[in-house]
């Protein structure tokens, strides 16, 4: 920012400074939460105000802001720690799962991915959605199957699920 700026004082073009605001969310086409920009006062005090998404600019709030984001930082890094922590966990899980089953080893109704979360829930105490469980189809017949569940977008785990009849 020039002293002219600063000072509130016209600048070169002629043209009052842009006031500064921070963002307190994520605004499409002008920036992410956290973020100083430059918008016109009259944008800042009709929109963006009274929408609870921009504040304006003082030391303390650019201050506050940095440490916000800061801390948003360590906890998506937190957050991607643990769910690598929880795949490398499932990577080393074996699932049995009893079911009602004929001679021919055919089950009687399916193994769904439901099913499939219900017992990592019971065996390793994570929550997973069922539908981040990647079955293509229910599982329909005793034997061993490798079940990809993703734990967060991007982390992935491949949990060993074997299927039993029931006694």
């Amino acid at each position: 920012m020039t002293i002219a700026a600063a000072a509130g004082i016209a600048t070169a073009t002629g043209k009052p400074p842009m006031p500064q605001a921070i963002l307190l969310q994520d605004v499409e086409k002008l920036g992410e939460r956290g973020e100083v920009i430059d918008v016109s006062k009259g944008y800042l005090r009709n929109f963006l105000m009274p929408r609870k998404l921009a504040e304006p600019a003082t030391k303390g709030s650019i201050a506050a802001a940095q440490r916000r984001r800061e801390a948003a930082v360590r906890a998506v890094a937190d957050a991607q720690t643990k769910a690598q922590e929880s795949a490398e966990l499932l990577n080393r899980t074996v699932l049995t799962i009893a079911h009602q089953a004929g001679d021919d080893g055919r089950l009687f109704g399916s193994v769904t991915s439901q099913d499939i979360a219900d017992a990592l829930k019971e065996a390793r105490g994570i929550t997973i959605d069922r539908r981040d469980i990647r079955l293509e189809e229910p599982i329909k017949t005793v034997g061993t199957r490798m079940v990809e569940v993703e734990v967060t977008p991007g982390v992935i785990a491949t949990v060993k699920t074997m299927v039993t009849e029931q006694k």
